[in-house]
């Protein structure tokens, strides 16, 4: 403990971190509230999307959406491979930021070694974004394959029409949740931040971090928007 530089209220600190990335995954894809939470809301309209599709003759429209989400996809993977980049570039001056971050209030007194795993640890969230966000674009350029391939209803069977529109919005909401898993790391890589200040300083930020994703999955206004009836009286 005292040779690689870490304190136990840094393992308490990192468990907590982990713990609470674990827990906001289950809560929002395991358990049973995970079906009231913003991303699996927006999942039924994926699918209501696709079925709209098949009313359609010209799919331009569709296809115009499926790009933009590609698109913001691909921003997202540019900037975590940027992100990357960055917290290697800690390593190189390691000896200047250590003395840095120990003089900011709440700083406390940190070894190279224990720098550098947690620049490591930085990476690691970085690189499991990237991933995520890589094969999220991946997928939705499948989707869009998919939204080529459903037939208009006129065409052929109905059933036919039914599955491939099926198969599209099974493969944009596999996407969707891929890019939500990487959008996640980079929340949570802004409150592992607060670990090179000080283990307490984590234990603040993971606890900021993770109330704010859960209001916006399950109590923001985001939320209210898709659960209000047709048209309301006021805005």
């Amino acid at each position: 403990m005292a040779g690689s530089g870490f304190t136990v209220a840094d393992l308490v600190a990192l468990g907590f971190f982990a713990m609470a990335w674990l827990s906001y995954h289950f809560a929002v894809e395991r358990s049973s509230a995970g079906p009231r939470s913003l991303n699996r809301l927006m999942n039924r309209h994926r699918y209501a999307w696709k079925r709209a599709l098949l009313t359609r003759e010209n799919r331009i429209i569709d296809a115009n959406i499926n790009a933009s989400l590609q698109n913001g996809t691909a921003f997202f993977a540019s900037t975590s491979f940027l992100a990357i980049g960055g917290s290697l570039t800690l390593l190189r001056s390691a000896d200047e930021a250590v003395t840095l971050f120990s003089q900011l209030p709440f700083g406390l007194e940190t070894s190279r070694l224990a720098w550098d795993a947690k620049v490591m640890g930085l990476t690691v969230i970085f690189v499991y974004a990237f991933f995520k966000f890589a094969w999220s674009y991946r997928l939705f350029n499948y989707s869009a394959i998919l939204i080529g391939a459903v037939p208009e209803r006129s065409l052929g069977p109905s059933e036919a029409a039914e599955l491939a529109a099926w198969r599209a919005a099974s493969m944009n909401t596999v996407a969707g949740r891929h890019f939500n898993r990487g959008q996640r790391a980079f929340f949570f890589a802004l409150a592992y931040l607060g670990w090179f200040i000080s283990a307490y300083v984590l234990i603040a930020t993971t606890g900021f971090v993770l109330y704010v994703m859960w209001h916006r999955q399950f109590a923001s206004d985001a939320v209210a928007a898709l659960s209000r009836g047709p048209w309301p009286d006021g805005p």
